[in-house]
C-alpha cells in the first residue's frame, strides 16, 4: 500500500507541476466577471490551493488519499464519482459533470464552465444554481452566501406559509385588542353615565 502511494507522488512529480496547481484561469475570470475578490476555496478545499503542507493540500494527504487523488486525476471523462480530497464539493461536482479531460480545455475559455455545469444544480440549496454563483463569485456550497436580492426571494418564498401565519395571527390580535379597547371605553362610559345619573 505504501509503495502505491510512493508511485503515485512520484507519477504526479513526473508529469509535471501543472497537476497540482490550481487554475487561477478560472479565478480570474470569476473576479474579474463579478467584480468579488475570491480565493481557491471556491473548488478547492484550501484556500491556497492544492499546493502546500496544511490540511487539504497535497503535501499533508494520507496514502489513501493521494489514491483518492489519482483516481479523480484518471476521470478524463464525465460521470467518473470523482471524490478528490484536495476538491471541495463543488470542485468535485465540476469533474463529475465535465470531466477532468474538458475542464482543462477550458482553462482558455473558463466563461464557457457555466454553459457546461447543469443549470439546475444548486448544491448548497440556497435557491441559486450553483452556475449563477460561479459568474457571481458566491460560493456554491454557503447557504447564506449570494446575491442579497435571490437570497431574500428564495427565503420568501420557502417561509411564506409561516409568514402568512403570522400576519394572520397579527391581524387577529389586533382586532382582538381593538375590540377589547372598545369594550373597555364602553363600559367606563356607561359607569361615568351611571355615575352621573346618581
Amino acid at each position: 500500500m505504501i509503495m502505491r502511494a510512493y508511485l503515485i507522488i512520484l507519477a504526479l512529480c513526473v508529469s509535471g507541476g501543472a497537476t497540482t496547481r490550481a487554475h487561477p484561469e478560472f479565478q480570474k475570470f470569476v473576479a474579474s466577471h463579478s467584480g468579488r475578490p475570491i480565493n481557491c476555496a471556491m473548488c478547492h478545499t484550501h484556500a491556497d490551493g492544492p499546493e502546500g503542507t496544511a490540511p487539504g493540500q497535497v503535501g499533508r494527504l494520507t496514502s489513501a488519499e493521494m489514491e483518492m487523488l489519482g483516481h479523480a486525476r484518471a476521470a478524463l471523462e464525465p460521470g467518473g464519482n470523482v471524490n478528490s480530497p484536495i476538491l471541495n464539493g463543488f470542485g468535485n461536482h465540476i469533474i463529475n459533470s465535465i470531466g477532468k479531460k474538458k475542464f482543462m480545455e477550458l482553462r482558455t475559455v473558463p466563461a464557457e464552465l457555466a454553459n457546461l455545469l447543469p443549470a439546475d444544480s444548486d448544491l448548497d440549496r440556497d435557491g441559486i444554481p450553483d452556475v449563477r454563483e460561479y459568474l457571481d463569485g458566491t460560493h456554491p456550497l454557503k447557504r447564506h452566501d449570494g446575491s442579497p436580492g435571490l437570497l431574500f426571494r428564495h427565503n420568501f418564498r420557502e417561509n411564506l406559509p409561516q409568514i402568512l401565519l403570522t400576519l394572520a395571527a397579527t391581524i387577529c390580535g389586533l382586532y382582538a385588542l381593538r375590540h377589547l379597547l372598545h369594550g373597555f371605553a364602553n363600559a367606563t362610559r356607561a359607569h361615568d353615565e351611571d355615575s352621573e345619573l346618581s
